[in-house]
């Protein structure tokens, strides 16, 4: 515990030497003297674990509606240094994660889209081009608290279906005098290979009041380093019903049902490829904030804060793999109950190493203007205005200026096995024409290289004028009114370019003389993986190349030039034909709101009813730059590339929309007895549609090839999911800092949106596959006895002279029009979501132990159906979580130890290489450990040792099955030691 001194305010000077007049005379004159002195009054603030949770549950209990919250255990010591990871400690709240740390948040089943996330009442803009709040990039020293409104408020802006966050900052007047925190902590990353095994983590916080505390200043630093390594295995996508070879019976296995006629029924699936790669990366964040607040009088406020962060993340990787088409080259499978492929040999294709690397800037910036005055004991008025932005950019590295991958391999090779039939990675081992499962240096060909720079920018411009009238005039029930007009002006947009192909593409020409074979560094696969069963020494193949990929750029920018190139001339440049896509949304808000408060009784029963109205009307403008397709061309065996429209003034296409919504809200809380607390509300709710939807206008695949050939077209129209919610729980606060909660909520969503999958042929866009001197080339195959794969069909068409000058092949007239599977969203059915959640937290008495735990159960008719290829529009995130935490405290010692576990859950519908069915992406259930033991050897200053994912817990995902593999990424544990100093 802490103690601070406060000087009595005169208000209650008075009434002590009234309350002393009757007094005798030496008691009125030692108050006299005591009042001249003025007499300092000890008030006793709670710090540490136990008072964070007993302000925590003390938010809740005094909220309307149903609110979680957590708050700073001192000034600068938040319970987790991530805000998502501290979030995930809330009932209902889950995290997904990015590079092995909480990202972005999931509450009742509803993903990173459906929350808003505000800034001490303001709605920040998404990172990049999106609607989600990666708050990963947000440090926690300078928070005070986390707010979760998890039903409808009416006067919170709109967009949190799911929920609304809201991080609330320091503001010096509201804790006069000097306080101020420092932190440094270092960083041992398990995992890190190739950057410094211990990184710097420095934080600052100071808050001051000066002038009589009628000016304040508060100031917070940040400054983190991290260093990682990633390991991973992924299959891109699973590729239902394709064609396959008449084969004889030792070659296949079929576990499928057999039907009537002897044959095996129903669906069955091959993976499109299986990759590996190692990813080091070095990441950086930087915060910072300045909040100065002056009150001229006792009833009016101003506070003008600026906000800013950066993260900046470089990475580079290694990966092998092997690419999958399918047909006449498969030699043999086998299929599982399911129709899951566990086992695949296939011929032709390729086999690859891939060198990647690029650095992803984001840096937002806050600034705020508040007014807060007291017009009069009854009324109230807050004027807000606030501009912010949000930038992603991933061409952050200055030689680069682009994320580059370099794919170096060969295509001499017999044939592919992918093996799923044991452990927990599958295998992918390539049989040569070298004679072994090896690749030597001195066949590793130049594939292709390709250099990609996509920035997106969100900006905010918001003001609102909010009010409150208190009622000490009318003799009813009706204790105050809320009220508020705003205007939100949001703009997101992005930009592409694209280098296409370069380099051959598909070892055609092959120029294996460009690099060395001292260039190529074999390694084992001893330490990759090996927390799966099957990795580690067990992965076939149990072998990789590394390379410096700069090196590599460099070699093929000095060979494969124009002269040699031609149009393929290799070219970092990511704009060498111009911007490939850009799009941009604005939206514009304008709402007002309603709400009043009432507090009653009802046969001795205290209740406070909240009732609200929020009106909402948008308009919506998307313009959206519009590339012209000319022609397909089949370039290599396993490389289509699309031809653009070269020359001529940008193509823009406007498209407009509108909407509007009428949001209710009520609340009613009852106080049943001095220690339980029943709550009952009803409200509605929306999220607006993701950004990429409404972003009007169509494009298609640079790289479409046979089973991979999509586009996608947007639909400003679209009308925003509407959620009508229902709330009810039970709370019982029976000791300081103890209580026990049970709820229950349902969510009838509206206007879901599902992206629907149209087979679509666009006019002078036709397809080499299937033509007739495809189908020539085929036959000549066969004629000779020889297997049909890609390899095999492409040099058969160049040798019947199909070619181009450039050894390419182009559609002819007499070719079919291609088939594009085109995606566009539109508003759809109805869906309900309802679910229970459980709250325990208990503090025992003196002894410093304490313990928490929360769980939520939901579902809904929102699941994903594995078994039918019909397009689905379910609910992302939904599944079961459950948090817990237990703590010691006492004496300077603070030891606690918390576990998050989620369950499965669905990521999202469409795999990068699925079929046109849009199959789904599942994350396999996920827990973690973490520790923190804080001692004070002075009681200023602290030592600590914070221990993340000690468990070394892995992440999986899946496709419709769970044999359906899709990632396998490996971290390791994470261990701070670190030191804060405190001036109280």
């Amino acid at each position: 515990m802490n103690k601070t001194m406060f000087s009595k305010t005169k208000l209650a000077s008075a009434i002590l030497l009234t309350l002393g007049a009757g007094l005798p005379a030496y008691a009125a004159q030692q108050q006299t003297a005591a009042s001249a002195a003025e007499e300092k009054v000890e008030v006793i603030e709670i710090k540490g674990i136990r008072g964070s949770l007993i302000r925590s549950m003390d938010i809740k209990r005094e909220a309307n509606g149903v609110v979680d919250a957590i708050s700073a255990e001192e000034m600068g010591k938040f319970p987790d240094t991530n805000l998502a990871e501290s979030l995930q400690r809330i009932t209902g709240v889950s995290v997904s994660r990015a590079n092995g740390e909480g990202s972005q948040i999931t509450v009742r089943g509803f993903g990173p889209d459906f929350n808003l996330v505000t800034l001490n009442g303001r709605q920040m803009p998404g990172t990049g081009y999106t609607r989600s709040y990666s708050l990963e990039n947000l440090s926690s020293e300078g928070v005070s608290a986390l707010e979760v409104y998890k039903t409808a408020r009416a006067s919170n802006p709109s967009g949190g279906l799911g929920a609304t966050v809201n991080i609330i900052t320091s503001r010096p007047l509201q804790k006069p005098g000097l306080h101020a925190s420092a932190t440094a902590k270092a960083i041992y990353d398990s995992s890190n290979e190739i950057g410094d095994d211990v990184t710097p983590e420095l934080a600052t916080v100071l808050s001051s009041t000066m002038f009589d505390d009628k000016v304040g200043l508060a100031l917070s630093l940040s400054h983190q380093e991290r260093d990682f390594q990633k390991q991973q295995a992924n299959v891109q996508g699973w590729q239902a019903n394709v064609a396959l070879p008449t084969l004889a019976a030792d070659k296949v296995k079929d576990a499928r049902p057999v039907g009537a006629d002897g044959k095996p029924t129903g669906n069955y699936y091959f993976a499109k490829d299986m990759n590996y790669s190692i990813e080091d990366v070095q990441r950086e964040r930087s915060n910072g904030q300045l909040t100065l607040q002056v009150r001229p009088i006792d009833a009016f406020t101003a506070t003008i804060d600026y906000t800013a962060s950066r993260a900046i993340t470089g990475s580079q990787s290694i990966g092998w793999g092997i690419w999958n088409e399918f047909g006449g080259n498969i030699n043999g499978y086998e299929l599982d109950a399911n129709g899951t492929a566990l086992y695949a040999d296939i011929s032709g294709n390729d086999g690859s190493f891939t060198a990647s690397k690029g650095t992803t800037e984001v840096k937002a910036a806050s600034v705020g203007v508040n007014f807060d005055w007291q017009v009069y004991d009854a009324l109230q008025l807050t004027l807000d205005y606030h501009d912010s932005d949000n930038k992603a950019d991933n061409g952050a590295d200055k030689g680069l200026g682009s994320q580059g991958q370099v794919i170096l391999g060969s295509d001499q090779l017999l044939r592919k096995v992918y093996d799923y039939r044991s452990g927990e990675i599958p295998q992918a081992l390539v049989y040569w024409k070298n004679g072994t499962t090896t690749l030597n240096p001195g066949e590793i060909d130049s594939n292709f290289s390709q250099f990609i720079h996509s920035p997106g920018k969100a900006e905010i411009q918001q003001w609102q004028l909010d009010g409150k009238w208190d009622n000490d005039f009318f003799k009813f029930p009706l204790t105050d009114v809320g009220f508020g007009i705003a205007r939100t002006d949001q703009t997101m947009g992005g930009q592409q370019g694209w280098s296409g192909l370069r380099g051959g593409p598909g070892f055609n020409p092959a120029y294996p003389q460009i690099f060395p074979d001292a260039m190529f560094i074999r390694h084992s696969t001893a330490n990759f993986l090996d927390q799966f069963a099957g990795g580690g020494n067990n992965l076939q193949p149990n072998y990789y190349y590394s390379y410096d990929f700069d090196e590599a750029v460099a070699r093929q920018l000095a060979f494969l030039t124009k002269a040699v190139m031609g149009a393929d001339e290799y070219s970092i440049d990511p704009y060498i034909d111009g911007i490939d896509s850009e799009s941009y949304v604005n939206e514009v808000t304008d709402s007002v709101y309603l709400q009043g408060r009432f507090d009653f009784t009802l046969k001795d029963i205290p209740l406070q009813l909240n009732l609200g109205l929020r009106y909402e009307e948008t308009s919506v403008d998307s313009t959206v730059r519009q590339r012209v397709e000319t022609q397909v061309n089949w370039e290599s065996p396993s490389e289509w590339i699309t031809q653009y429209q070269q020359g001529g003034t940008a193509n823009f296409l406007a498209q407009e929309g509108k909407h509007d919504v009428l949001l209710p809200m009520f609340d009613l809380k009852a106080e049943l007895r001095e220690d339980l607390v029943g709550r009952f509300s009803y409200g509605k709710s929306i999220t607006r549609a993701p950004l990429g939807f409404l972003a009007g206008g169509r494009s298609l695949s640079g790289s479409p090839k046979p089973d991979a050939r999509s586009g996608s077209q947007g639909n400003t129209n679209l009308l925003p999911f509407e959620s009508t919610n229902l709330d009810l729980s039970l709370e019982y606060y029976y000791a300081e800092g103890s209580y026990a909660a049970v709820g229950y909520f349902r969510k009838d969503v509206d206007n879901f949106i599902q992206t629907t999958i149209t087979q679509t042929t666009i006019e002078g866009l036709r397809d080499i596959l299937n033509g007739p001197r495809y189908k020539k080339a085929v036959a000549d195959l066969a004629a000779r006895g020889e297997q049909a794969t890609s390899s095999a069909i492409y040099a058969q068409m160049l040798a019947n002279g199909n070619g181009n000058a450039q050894g390419k092949i182009e559609p002819a007239a007499d070719d079919p029009l291609m088939v594009w599977q085109i995606s566009q969203p539109a508003n759809t059915d109805s869906k309900a979501v309802d679910g229970f959640e459980v709250a325990f937290q208990h503090l025992l008495g003196e002894t410093g132990f304490g313990l928490g735990a929360n769980a939520t159960f939901v579902q809904g008719d929102v699941e994903f159906d594995v078994m039918s290829l019909s397009q689905q529009a379910p609910l992302t995130g939904l599944s079961d979580s459950a948090n817990m935490q237990l703590f010691y405290e006492k004496d300077g010692l603070s030891v606690k130890v918390t576990y998050a576990w989620r369950d499965s859950y669905l990521i999202g519908v469409g795999q990068a290489q699925g079929s046109s069915d849009a199959p789904p992406q599942f994350a396999e259930t996920f827990g973690q450990w973490d520790l923190s033991v804080n001692y004070d050897i002075l009681p200023e200053l602290t030592v600590f040792l914070e221990g993340i994912n000690l468990n070394n817990e892995t992440e999986r995902g899946y496709g419709r099955f769970e044999e359906q593999f899709l990632f396998a990424r490996q971290y390791g544990p994470r261990v701070a030691l670190g030191v804060r100093y405190r001036l109280e």
